[in-house]
Order: structure tokens, then sequence, then C-alpha cells
């Protein structure tokens, strides 16, 4: 029922679709606790890493009400691994078959300033619309001026709603 992320290539990245063994490179990028700054939590362990993306990997959820898409994202020239963009679809119009995402991106600390969340946010939601989505959304801390730039670059609005203390953008994708 729901698509599965494929690899994508962009100028200086490659997204490459979540795997467990995605976990050991992982655990090095998301080990800054800056990176929890806006989103509360703490560095993962590399169990708890590996855990997470045996469940995400599955590519939906238990109940299937949920479509999982998740992508490493890779430095194309180095091979490094520099974050992660990621994709949750949930029914638009179940008439239609339409779907709408909530999509998140982190880029490590020693990536950050280069523009490569935009990058691979902007491929990502490119390929979502492929796939018929239709609105696509985000959580932002209010306080996050480097996501909210790169949710305007995506074409999102901010709009009036707040869920956990946090402003949710949207984009219509298709009318």
């Amino acid at each position: 029922m729901w698509p599965r992320a494929e690899s994508i290539r962009t100028g200086r990245l490659v997204l490459e679709p979540l795997d467990v063994a995605h976990a050991v490179e992982m655990v090095e990028v998301l080990a800054s606790p800056t990176l929890y700054e806006w989103t509360g939590g703490e560095p993962p362990a590399l169990a708890d890493l590996e855990a997470r993306y045996r469940v995400q990997s599955l590519g939906q959820s238990r109940d299937g009400t949920e479509g999982w898409l998740n992508w490493i994202l890779r430095i194309a020239e180095s091979g490094e691994t520099a974050g992660y963009v990621q994709a949750t679809l949930t029914p638009a119009d179940e008439a239609t078959g339409a779907t709408e995402a909530d999509v998140a991106w982190v880029v490590g600390v020693e990536h950050q300033g280069h523009g490569l969340a935009c990058e691979a946010a902007q491929v990502m939601v490119s390929w979502l619309e492929d796939q018929g989505v239709l609105t696509v959304h985000a959580l932002i801390h209010p306080g996050n001026a480097a996501s909210a730039a790169v949710a305007r670059r995506l074409g999102m609005s901010a709009t009036p709603t707040m869920i956990d203390g946090e402003v949710r953008w949207t984009r219509r994708t298709h009318s």
C-alpha cells in the first residue's frame, strides 16, 4: 500500500533507504547533544538506534495506517554519513487514495551550514510529490531558525497550529 524508499541522488548527496546496518555510522552523527536543543532527548546508544531502525525500516506501522520513509544522507564524494530525512505518510483522502506526509530532517553538527538539509529535504519532497503526496507538514520549534529556513525554501508556511510546543508548517503539493 505504501511506497518504499528508493535511493535518490542529488548534486552532493546520496539518500540511501534506511537499513539497520546504518546505526553504526549514525550513532556518531547523532552523538552531539546540541542536535537535541530544539527537539529534546539525548544522543541514542547504538542498541537503541538499531532497535529504532529495525522498526522504521519495515516501511509502515504495525497496523498499516502509516507509511514510513527514511533515508540516510551520505556525502557522494566522500561516502561519509551526514544525517537523515524522513517522511511519515497518512491518508489525506480515503476516496482518492491521496496521502499527506509529515517530514523531518537532521544534519549532523559537523555538516551543518552547507545547505545539505535543504538539498536533501527538497529532493525528498519532490520524490513524495511523484508518489502522489498532496500535502507536506513539518513540526519546527519556534526558536529553530535553521529548520524554519529549510521549511521556507520548501515552500512551506507556518500555521497557527502548535503541537507539543512546535509550529506546524504546511505546503500543499498538488491542487
